[in-house]
């Protein structure tokens, strides 16, 4: 807008000028005719008397050199006398032709008598062209101004604009070829300045997101080889152990004749390897269940549905995910609590799965009422997670950095699964961790 006012100023200041020479030149003009007009009246009273003193001898106006031309008739319109060749047919040498042509004239006396007249033959012709040429300089130098002015003004709109608008055109062309790595070029000086730092803005987060897209591609792909990795290991496990249990009692069922008798240590291996498939064949239903919930997420598909649910039965849920005994519950409020009962499930033993993996320590399960909401925290004591990496660790594949180095199975699902389940709920997840494990609060909704 400052800019626009510039211009504004710069015409205004031009048109000042414009009427400035305009004014002046006419001024000078008019001031040229009045002294033209005054000399001319002067000069016609310096010849009268003249000729008023010399009536019979008119020839000493010779002696006058002015380059006006006049002439001196009688009162009969008889020439008398004329000057620089101002002879003109005596019928035309008339006061009443001179003025009609607007002629000055002076009727000559011999005391009180009129004896003749002197016609000036000068009807302001030339003033008025001195007038009209001067005129005619000045609007013209007032149109070479105001072209100088319209000529600066274009220059001005083509780099300010038309080339800014152009460069705007060539830049989205290059964007829509998907070139993000070169610059907007950018004049501070044009109109649009913060209109084009807008678009380079613009392809710098164009580009962004494509290195984001580029590295979540990258990403996924890894992910799918990891996971085709460990779906390979646990349905290895089991073939082996399948065809172990087989073979067990393909030998049993030959040494006896009868009945097939097994003994306590054989019924404990039996037991063992059964445990084996059933633990091989949980963690293959877990790989599938994140990846599956993962999808759906992506592609805004996963729906929960929400029932009113004892909040004890959040204490059935631990149990039947701590395998290992480790879980500590805490009393549990009794309110009536409002989730989807297998996504929450999901939650909790995405957690505990966790724990196992990174801390395998005691696990402390607390709850308490906040407002509206019950919360439920689940503590270990492991290493925990830096402060750095609290707000990163429920991000889609993200995993600790001190964690990716080691051997330890993982994508980065299980607390980015959990936490987008539970906002899901209209709940939340908050991670927390003060040098002594790792803290997970559930933020629950109560009915």
């Amino acid at each position: 807008m400052k800019t626009y006012f510039k211009i504004i100023g710069v015409f205004a200041a031009l048109f000042v000028i414009a009427m400035a020479v305009f004014l002046v030149f006419t001024r000078n003009t008019q001031a040229k005719s009045h002294e033209v007009s005054g000399e001319t009246i002067a000069l016609l009273h310096r010849l009268a008397k003249i000729a008023e003193e010399h009536p019979d001898d008119l020839t000493v106006l010779d002696n006058e050199k002015y380059e006006v031309a006049y002439v001196i008739t009688d009162l009969s319109n008889h020439l008398l006398y004329a000057h620089a060749d101002a002879a003109l047919p005596e019928g035309e040498l008339s006061v009443e032709n001179a003025i009609q042509k607007r002629y000055p004239y002076l009727y000559l006396f011999d005391g009180a008598k009129a004896w003749g007249t002197i016609i000036l033959l000068e009807d302001g012709t030339k003033a008025y062209q001195t007038l009209t040429l001067r005129l005619a300089v000045a609007v013209g130098i007032i149109g070479l101004l105001l072209l100088a002015g319209m000529t600066c003004y274009g220059l001005y709109v083509r780099r300010s604009i038309i080339i800014p608008f152009a460069n705007l055109k060539g830049f989205a062309a290059k964007v829509a070829q998907g070139k993000l790595d070169e610059p907007l070029s950018m004049d501070k000086n044009n109109l649009f300045g913060a209109f084009s730092e807008s678009f380079d803005i613009m392809r710098e987060e164009l580009a962004a997101s494509k290195e984001r897209e580029l590295t979540l591609q990258k990403k996924e792909r890894e992910l799918v080889a990891s996971l085709s990795h460990d779906l390979k290991t646990p349905v290895t496990g089991i073939k082996v152990t399948a065809e172990l249990m087989q073979m067990r009692m393909s030998v049993k069922k030959n040494d006896s004749k009868d009945d097939v008798k097994f003994t306590p240590e054989e019924l404990n291996m039996l037991s063992a390897d059964a445990e084996g498939i059933r633990g091989k064949a949980d963690q293959i239903a877990t790989l599938l269940s994140d990846l599956f919930t993962t999808t759906l997420d992506d592609l805004g598909e996963f729906k929960v549905k929400c029932q009113d649910e004892d909040s004890r039965s959040l204490g059935d849920i631990v149990k039947g995910f701590d395998d290992r005994n480790l879980a500590v519950p805490g009393e549990i409020p009794a309110v009536i609590i409002n989730i989807d009962k297998k996504c929450m499930s999901q939650v909790i033993g995405n957690i505990i799965s966790n724990s196992y993996k990174y801390a395998n320590t005691k696990i402390e399960v607390d709850f308490r009422i906040s407002e509206r909401f019950l919360e439920m925290q689940i503590r270990d004591h492991g290493p925990g997670v830096p402060a750095g990496e609290l707000d990163l660790i429920t991000n889609k594949f993200y995993r600790g950095r001190d964690w990716e180095k080691t051997d330890k199975d993982g994508h980065g699902l299980g607390l980015y699964i959990a936490k987008t389940l539970m906002q899901k709920m209209n709940g939340d997840l908050i991670a927390e961790s003060d040098g002594d494990g790792l803290s997970i609060t559930l933020v629950i909704p109560m009915s």
